[in-house]
């Protein structure tokens, strides 16, 4: 459905988010949800990451047949955000357990963009925030890190 309503909008946009979900499904995705909450509806029809001065949260979730596939796939990226290499240092970037998320994991913390991708069994996550505090980065992670089981 988010596709389907983000073509209305930036036909561009959502062929490109298209390609991302079906190298998910190429990789194994069974299934997968995304929730989008924002404080101004054109925020729904951008691209993640990008509003600039919109309040927005964004989760999304695809299962796997199995953990490896899950792990792959994570490693591969997530609609576009692949995690930094193992030892490579970016400012605001965070890979591992440091995250709080687990060994596949990786964050990204500025002022205005924060993100979350990681692997926990059969599931990969990503979380995508713009504009609002780390407090609410880091309730909005844990609270769908808790449902992945």
């Amino acid at each position: 459905m988010y596709i389907v309503s983000l073509a209305q909008a930036d036909p561009a946009l959502a062929a490109r988010v298209g390609t991302q979900w079906q190298q998910l499904v190429m990789s194994g995705a069974t299934a997968g949800a995304i929730s989008l909450f924002t404080a101004s509806p054109a925020a729904c029809n951008a691209e993640l990451g990008a509003t600039s001065n919109v309040k927005s949260v964004t989760s999304f979730v695809a299962i796997f047949g199995d953990s490896a596939q899950a792990d792959r796939a994570w490693g591969s990226g997530v609609f576009g955000f692949v995690p930094p290499a193992p030892g490579e240092i970016l400012p605001g970037a965070v890979r591992g357990t440091d995250t709080g998320l687990g060994l596949s994991s990786w964050t990204y913390d500025r002022s205005n963009v924060r993100l979350a991708s990681w692997h926990k069994s059969v599931f990969v996550a990503l979380v995508v925030v713009s504009n609002l505090d780390a407090a609410a980065f880091k309730a909005a992670t844990a609270a769908i890190d808790a449902r992945l089981n």
